[in-house]
């Protein structure tokens, strides 16, 4: 553990020695919040809709104008999610925040149309085995379902953000060709997308596989239309981001207090903990506009409820210096 964390530090120092990382730390990062829905929908603890509720409300005072409310799923295949709707109806909504909701089929976009979603977001898979396993269908026929939804999403005016996943490898095929990834990129904000986070859903990302796969999907889009997601499975998660910062990438998702995995994704660990993300980016001069103290607050709650050792290092070292 301390020789990972060793070099973490030679990278991540590495990394922003890059003069075009140093030109755009001052560029505002938005951080896209995923915690409830990505975070919890993993986690063996039943979580009570009025914790949620709790939960997502401490984050709207964050500063974080992004959360991920939910998932509009069959609670048959992701039981955590079976109160989607009633989380969403119970939360209080900030101004300048807005509340993404993940759907994975017309039915599910029905569903979060009904309680008054403003966004949905889909997801593909950017390998065969993960996307059968994870939608029980081949990627074409993802892709068909896909446009379905968005195409309701857009007849109601409702914005969509994309997901792709496993675009560095996939737990059942092993190493994913950067072509793909970009071909389904290109594909789904043709299809009407605003946004496309990519993800390294099992966290097995590196510098190099990472670069290599963005400069692929770089061409065929720009980075404003990117979002990078990483699962910190090997320790890796912030210097990928700062592989994506380099590359022009401003939008990072992360998961208060490093909660999260995948259902799918056998050996997953968490998403990149939103604390250490702030404290990285805080620490180069970037605005995240999001309140260190409260998020870490808000870590605790959820953590403190379901018995869980939080996986920031921030919120570990800092919690009791705040309180």
């Amino acid at each position: 553990m301390a020789f990972r964390s060793i070099c973490n530090k030679i990278l991540i120092r590495s990394l922003f020695k890059n003069q075009n990382l140093r030109n755009k730390s001052s560029v505002p990062v938005r951080i896209v919040e995923v915690g409830p829905r990505d975070g919890l929908q993993n986690e063996s603890v039943k979580v009570h809709p009025d914790v949620k509720i709790e939960f997502i409300n401490q984050l709207s005072q964050t500063g974080l104008r992004t959360i991920e409310v939910t998932s509009f799923v069959s609670p048959k295949w992701i039981p955590q999610m079976g109160d989607n709707a009633e989380v969403f109806s119970g939360i209080k909504k900030e101004t300048g925040v807005t509340y993404p909701v993940l759907v994975p089929n017309i039915q599910g976009c029905k569903l979060a149309l009904k309680v008054g979603a403003e966004e949905v977001a889909i997801f593909i898979a950017a390998s065969e085995g993960f996307s059968r396993k994870n939608t029980n269908c081949t990627i074409q026929e993802s892709l068909n379902r896909t446009k379905e939804v968005i195409d309701l999403a857009k007849e109601n005016n409702i914005k969509v953000r994309g997901y792709v996943s496993c675009v560095i490898g996939c737990p059942y095929d092993g190493k994913v060709p950067p072509s793909s990834v970009a071909k389904l990129t290109e594909t789904l904000l043709t299809m009407g997308c605003y946004e496309i986070s990519l993800g390294d859903t099992i966290g097995v990302g590196t510098k190099i596989t990472v670069h290599n796969m963005l400069q692929d999907v770089l061409k065929t889009t720009t980075s404003d239309k990117l979002a990078i997601h990483c699962h910190d499975t090997y320790g890796q998660a912030l210097v990928n981001i700062l592989v994506a910062l380099e590359q022009g990438i401003t939008v990072v998702d992360a998961a208060v207090a490093g909660l999260g995995g995948c259902p799918y994704a056998r050996g997953a660990t968490g998403n990149v903990a939103t604390e250490d993300l702030v404290y990285m980016l805080e620490g180069m001069g970037v605005n995240t506009g999001v309140d260190l103290k409260k998020l870490i607050k808000a870590g605790r709650y959820i953590s403190d409820y379901i018995k869980k050792v939080p996986a920031s290092k921030v919120n570990n070292a800092l919690h009791s210096k705040l309180n």
